[in-house]
């Protein structure tokens, strides 16, 4: 008689066990559901476009509430909600760019050199071939000139790092601030390309 009683103790606290796991297990997913969907999300670099500041297959880790609380500045690597449409069919594809022209500016490119309100702006995250002007501007930058662009208000101008390889605002224009996902803040893989964008 006396183990029956402790046998359906025992039953309970085992129940009671996997309840509170349960209820551990449910939180931590939706805890991370929240954190992924409203704070923080990583990305996969799946082309060439940023380099050498990002490679392909690196994985970056984008601060979702960046603009939420701020505005972007020039120089930030952000990832957008490119949104296109061919009749029936709309697709979302999200890449990573380089902030180069803000709201309200006046931007022109001449011979890759980017001119914002008529003044050259300096680009330290350029590669020195790049900036090597004894090459054709052509062969440096693909698309080497962009004639005057006035920003609107709600507007920034995206380029890639690498200007030859880069599908960006200089073919598809500006874009709208409330496309943007996020800020890149951080290279979180592979190890040994740890660094901040």
């Amino acid at each position: 008689m006396t183990d029956e009683p402790k046998s359906l103790a025992k039953r309970q606290a085992g129940w009671r066990q996997i309840r509170e796991w349960l209820g551990v297990l449910v939180s931590a997913v939706v805890i991370a559901l929240v954190l992924r969907t409203l704070v923080v999300q990583q990305f996969y670099i799946a082309g060439p476009s940023m380099e050498t500041t990002l490679s392909g297959d690196d994985r970056v880790l984008v601060n979702k509430l960046s603009y939420r609380f701020g505005t972007p500045s020039r120089g930030d690597v952000i990832v957008f909600d490119r949104i296109t449409s061919n009749g029936d069919t709309v697709q979302h594809d999200d890449l990573i760019k380089r902030v180069i022209g803000l709201p309200g500016e006046t931007l022109e490119i001449v011979d890759c050199v980017v001119f914002i309100d008529g003044v050259k702006i300096d680009e330290p995250w350029l590669s020195a071939d790049l900036l090597d002007e004894s090459v054709d501007s052509d062969v440096r930058c693909g698309t080497s000139n962009v004639g005057a662009t006035a920003l609107g208000d709600n507007e920034v101008f995206l380029i890639g790092d690498n200007r030859t390889m880069s599908f960006d605002s200089r073919m598809f224009g500006a874009v709208d601030i409330d496309l943007i996902v996020g800020r890149a803040v951080v290279v979180i893989w592979p190890p040994s390309n740890i660094s901040m964008p």
